[in-house]
């Protein structure tokens, strides 16, 4: 088997594992470098396995309510070790099917980490990290240690959790995601430090599931990134279930004890509170793994851990790219597939579409979910828009009403003067799947028109989607 290659990729996630795939399609020899597991940290810690966890969350809190429903469930308890290999397994089955559609497409794995000694080369040496899944140890029959020769170089290691100093993780008392997926048992309370995706989705898990949670958060608003109404509405359905929040307020410092930790929290007044619990979730954000690589000898443009490239997935380095979240925000797994394409069609000689990242959808898996693309209300007017808002209750809809989901909102913003849908925002049952219709209609360029003459079927939670675009434009019928 030669070790000369059309394009190596760094990292199998789902920037790199996409890109090896399309590449293979287009005819390119192709492999992956990867050091632990086929299909990267979204497969194995964080968009799948999390998933899994809050969906045992969403029947446990339904079994709750059964009498809600003219039901009745008795003697209901968490298992949490069950819970956690439910989770992993999931995890197991879909890294197995990356590793199949690798070998089905043709690609190469080679098991280890890499360093790029000079544009076209690489080599990979033996992993210096634990691998904990098993299942996913690679083959002795499998590529490893050794110098390949590659026309192409992609980037794709991901990122990591961001440490803040004086509260490093230490896997017992101070949690990373990593160790908030696989508790041993279940803390009866829990700090949270930041309110992005990853920790309201823990958030919402853990206190799901009994703990007493308390979200401490820097910015004067749950979800930061959000449209600042959607923001206060999952802010208050999650304070309805038992969330604790603290804004405009952070961690300045960490005391451990046995079993538990006591941290220092500096609320806006200048003042300090002391709050109790028996682990802390360090959820501030995520770093580019960009270090290691040989980036730096090599002269690649690096940009506080992020590496810096054009459109296309080029760095300045002729023959070396970079995909996904080590290539900078938005850090999404649908981003990093979708600049994975776009990096091999352009290295096929193709004519890509350059990513319009405005057009990214955000989801956060928490009860209720929330989900937007595009311009927030605030945003919108910040750029000069003039703008028409609609907004449509859950309430309203019949098919929410039916599940026992009343609570939530759908909200459109659209231009003025040109009735271009700038940008949709939803929170409540379901909207994580809602979201892409609207997702479609911006990349089609839709306008309120079209929209408004769209037929939506009857009785369906995308109903309010219809009824939110009606509403900007004074026709809401249900309302």
């Amino acid at each position: 088997m030669s070790n000369t290659y059309d394009v190596i990729i760094i990292g199998s996630g789902p920037g790199g594992y996409v890109a090896a795939i399309r590449a293979a399609q287009l005819g390119l020899k192709t492999a992956v470098v990867e050091r632990e597991h086929l299909g990267g940290i979204c497969l194995n810690w964080g968009c799948i396995p999390t998933k899994a966890l809050l969906r045992s969350a969403e029947i446990y809190h339904n079994m709750e309510n059964a009498v809600d429903y003219g039901l009745s469930a008795e003697n209901i308890a968490v298992d949490i070790e069950k819970v956690v290999a439910r989770s992993r397994s999931v995890s197991g089955q879909l890294t197995g099917g990356v590793e199949y559609l690798l070998k089905k497409n043709k690609v190469d794995v080679i098991w280890g980490e890499a360093k790029i000694a000079k544009p076209g080369e690489i080599v990979v040496k033996p992993t210096t990290r634990e691998i904990e899944q098993p299942q996913n140890t690679p083959p002795k029959t499998k590529l490893g240690e050794g110098t390949y020769q590659a026309k192409n170089i992609i980037i794709a290691t991901g990122a990591r959790p961001r440490v803040l100093p004086g509260i490093e993780p230490d896997g017992e008392l101070i949690w990373t995601y990593f160790e908030a997926m696989k508790p041993k048992s279940m803390p009866k309370s829990l700090l949270v430090m930041g309110s992005g995706a990853i920790g309201i989705e823990f958030a919402s898990f853990y206190r799901t599931m009994g703990a007493e949670v308390t979200v401490v958060e820097l910015m004067p608003q749950v979800m930061p990134i959000e449209d600042i109404e959607i923001s206060r509405l999952a802010q208050k359905r999650l304070e309805k279930a038992g969330i604790k929040f603290m804004l405009e307020a952070k961690v300045s410092k960490v005391d451990k004890g046995s079993g538990k930790i006591s941290a220092h929290i500096e609320l806006k007044d200048g003042a300090t509170e002391i709050i109790e619990a028996e682990r802390l979730i360090s959820a501030v954000g995520i770093v580019g793994n960009s270090e290691g690589l040989g980036l730096e000898e090599l002269g690649v443009n690096i940009d506080r851990g992020i590496i810096s490239i054009d459109e296309y997935g080029a760095t300045n380095i002729a023959g070396i790219y970079a995909i996904g979240d080590v290539a900078g925000a938005p850090m999404l797994a649908h981003k990093a597939s979708h600049e994975g394409v776009i990096c091999i069609e352009k290295i096929a000689g193709q004519s890509p579409h350059p990513m319009d990242k405005s057009l990214i959808p955000g989801c956060t898996y928490c009860n209720p979910q929330v989900a937007s693309v595009g311009m927030t209300e605030k945003a919108a007017k910040e750029a000069g828009h003039r703008v028409k808002v609609g907004r449509f209750s859950f309430i309203g809809n019949g098919k929410a009403i039916a599940l026992g989901e009343p609570d939530g909102m759908v909200k459109t913003i659209f231009d003025e003067k040109t009735g271009q849908l700038l940008g949709a925002h939803m929170v409540g049952a379901e909207v994580t799947e809602l979201i892409q219709g609207y997702v479609v209609a911006m990349n089609l360029e839709t306008t309120e028109e079209e929209l408004i003459h769209t037929i939506f079927a009857h009785p369906t939670l995308s109903e309010m989607m219809h009824e939110s675009v009606l509403d900007a434009y004074g026709e809401v019928l249900h309302k």
